[in-house]
């Protein structure tokens, strides 16, 4: 890639290359991203000329990140994968992005396979970002397509750092919901996660197998990362789905991991209201008996777990306990500029939260200016785009957009089939 700058002599390293900090965060970046929250941007008699100046050096510093990845120091490589990341939920950099997405995508599949822990960790969760940023369509594909066989090895493999099994367990399934164009490499995706979680099920004579904290985290990442993409599945997988996993399920509930036993309810929930979706009187075997797990959970006193713990799991199950009993959901609304939003079910929620947890912070941005988070939420085109954003919306950018958005239209009309009355999805 051709370089404005020179780079330091010195072991190939960039000297001018350091991660984002908190501060660039909120000065650099968001400074960029203003007009969203202000409602209005006005530019003093020059302001033009510092605001192409500050992109140039923005983008002068993600080149460098960039350049960064390959670096012979595992130290300059997370950093610069921490860059990256901190740049793409903060901002959107589509054009960016998209002419650079190749190399961005060697250089996360290079840091999968041949780094360790951290690296790998930060790697996966650009992989999400990158897909967040590109959208649906040919060209998150295209990264889905290179990076998902690099993914399923690092979850199949037992030898491999647990950390970035954890990590890959998350991003596969949001990379999936987001760039996979086959409903059938979704189930297949699925399975995987199953190959997990399941490890996590009560054996055949009752009892639970006994995991340290780190796989127990490993499987309820894969549990949530399998219910994410329950959110696309089609009538007749769905139906598969709670013929084989609702009698077992429940059992995670007694779990010693309280992120497992919270990831089991909330999945719970979520199969109930999908399952009612097509069948308003759907009901599972040992109803009564998970009814009661749940209320005992809601209201939990055991004095062997954490305060925080008990009273984390008692908000939880008591919407949980709602949700079986009565089909209620406990509505939130998200506010982002002059904008708001209503999570008013299991399927919004699980999909809210995971697309959080790769933003974080950013995520009311996103909500505005991200026209594929838009699309997912239904939330219409963005109603305000600053000038940086503008600048960057060229033809070829429509052009492509016009790919993208048929391929969304065709994946959405695969996930909302469930909810499609003329689709025959048979008894339970």
């Amino acid at each position: 890639m051709p370089r404005t700058k020179k780079k330091n002599s010195k072991g190939g390293q960039h000297g001018h290359v350091q991660p984002f900090s908190d501060e660039d965060v909120s000065i650099e970046t968001l400074s960029h991203c203003s007009s969203f929250s202000d409602g209005a941007s006005v530019a003093d008699e020059g302001g033009e000329v510092s605001e192409d100046t500050a992109q140039e050096d923005f983008q002068y510093k993600l080149k460098g990140f960039i350049d960064s990845t390959v670096d012979k120091s595992a130290k300059t490589r997370q950093g610069a994968l921490d860059g990256l990341k901190t740049a793409m939920a903060n901002r959107i950099l589509y054009e960016f992005i998209s002419e650079r997405r190749m190399t961005i995508t060697d250089s996360i599949e290079r840091c999968l396979k041949k780094g360790k822990g951290e690296e790998q960790r930060a790697a996966a969760s650009l992989a999400c970002l990158l897909c967040i940023q590109l959208g649906s369509g040919i060209e998150s594909e295209e990264v889905l397509k290179t990076l998902k066989p690099v993914f399923k090895n690092i979850l199949a493999d037992g030898s491999a750092n647990i950390q970035a099994r954890q990590a890959v367990a998350t991003s596969l399934g949001l990379c999936t919901l987001v760039a996979e164009d086959d409903i059938v490499d979704v189930f297949s995706t699925m399975e995987c996660f199953e190959s997990l979680f399941t490890r996590s099920y009560a054996k055949g004579d009752g009892t639970f197998p006994s995991l340290n904290p780190q796989m127990s985290q490993l499987h309820t990442n894969a549990l949530l990362s399998w219910a994410l993409l329950l959110t696309i599945c089609s009538g007749s997988q769905l139906k598969e789905v709670l013929r084989k996993h609702m009698p077992k399920l429940p059992g995670l509930l007694e779990s010693e991991d309280v992120n497992m036993r919270i990831a089991a309810g909330e999945t719970i929930a979520l199969l109930f209201e999908l399952a009612r979706d097509m069948d308003a009187e759907f009901e599972t075997e040992n109803y009564n008996d998970l009814c009661d797990k749940l209320s005992a959970l809601a209201t939990d006193c055991n004095k062997h777990r954490a305060k925080n713990d008990k009273r984390k799991q008692r908000s939880v199950f008591r919407d949980v306990l709602k949700a079986v009993e009565d089909g209620d959901f406990q509505t939130e609304t998200i506010r982002f500029g002059n904008e708001r939003m209503t999570i008013d079910g299991w399927v919004r929620k699980r999909t809210y939260d995971a697309f959080r947890e790769f933003v974080g912070s950013g995520m009311n941005y996103h909500l505005q200016a991200n026209e594929f988070i838009r699309d997912v939420f239904e939330l219409g085109p963005p109603m305000l785009v600053d000038s940086a954003t503008m600048k960057a919306m060229k033809i070829s950018r429509f052009e492509r957009h016009l790919h993208n958005s048929a391929a969304f239209k065709a994946r959405t009309k695969a996930r909302s089939k469930f909810r499609d009355k003329r689709v025959d999805v048979g008894e339970f």
